[in-house]
């Protein structure tokens, strides 16, 4: 298995982010007094956190198997991303909360152009981290990058919303608008972490691989119907980082031990080429046998 303990320093990577993004962002408010900067301001400090929950999970999840976790930590990511969905939709009330204010308290901005000026440097450093998290994410199908990932993606969308919203004061003179986008931003940020919880809950919840992964699968199994070998009883789940699959194989009855043994070895070679860091456990079964097509539920 690979060391995935080198994962951790994209998690610094994305700390570093963070600290730099929310410093430009939470001066940018400052100068300027846009309730629509302190609102991404304050999503910056939600990826603060997260990431730094992240580096500690990673950490867990890269720990060999033991005595208590047989199949390994990688479980352990699912907690990091239902965390960060947390944390976005905490930052998400402050963003509503904020806009709301001022809209009934409506201030005027000042030192626009030093403040988008701030704003879009801090844009591009979470658009530059987020591209180089999401590639390292998917060549090592880390789903706590992943989340990282996607929330600075966010991040970037949501800081051009309000620079647009500052933008639109200027042009308009209308100083509404700026807490409008706030509350905005806001709506989008609760539906983002909605989006993570969603996704931390089914994974711990032992949920399947996605549909094309386990059409892959199949299709290996299928190959050798010509030899009159059948399968059933396919259950998969994502764990982290891992997979785990597990599938009756049956075999005509007049093979030997080691034939079908041999047959075994052939298709979970092809399935760990085509999903790596999958475990996986094949039974094999005479396929004449009518009690070999009697063990589909869980609790035979």
């Amino acid at each position: 298995m690979e060391n995935r303990s080198a994962l951790s320093r994209f998690a610094w990577l994305s700390i570093a982010a963070a600290v730099l993004t929310m410093g430009l962002k939470t001066g940018a408010y400052w100068v300027t007094g846009s309730v629509g900067l302190l609102s991404d301001a304050l999503e910056s400090g939600a990826n603060l956190a997260t990431a730094l929950l992240a580096l500690l999970v990673l950490r867990i999840a890269s720990r060999p198997p033991d005595q208590e976790h047989a199949h390994g930590h990688e479980k352990a990511e699912y907690f990091s991303s239902g965390a960060e969905g947390a944390a976005i939709l905490i930052a998400a009330g402050g963003i509503v909360f904020v806009g709301i204010r001022r809209l009934f308290l409506p201030q005027p901005l000042a030192q626009l152009d030093l403040g988008l000026l701030m704003s879009l440097l801090a844009t591009s450093v979470n658009f530059a981290v987020a591209t180089i998290l999401f590639r390292v994410s998917q060549s090592h199908r880390s789903i706590v990058l992943e989340a990282q990932a996607r929330h600075l993606m966010v991040d970037v969308w949501t800081s051009g919303g309000v620079i647009l919203g500052i933008s639109a004061v200027v042009l308009t003179g209308w100083q509404i608008l700026d807490p409008v986008v706030a509350v905005g931003v806001g709506v989008h940020v609760t539906w983002v972490g909605l989006r993570l919880l969603q996704r931390s809950i089914l994974g711990l919840m032992d949920t399947s691989l996605s549909e094309s992964e386990v059409e892959g699968i199949c299709a290996i199994l299928e190959r050798y119907a010509d030899r009159g070998v059948r399968y059933h009883a396919l259950r998969t789940r994502q764990s982290g980082t891992r997979a785990f699959v597990s599938v009756h194989v049956q075999v005509p009855g007049k093979w030997s031990v080691q034939k079908g043994h041999d047959l075994l070895e052939e298709m979970e070679g092809q399935i760990r080429s085509a999903l790596p860091s999958v475990t996986l456990l094949t039974h094999l079964e005479p396929v004449e046998d009518p009690s070999s097509w009697e063990d589909l539920d869980l609790d035979r």
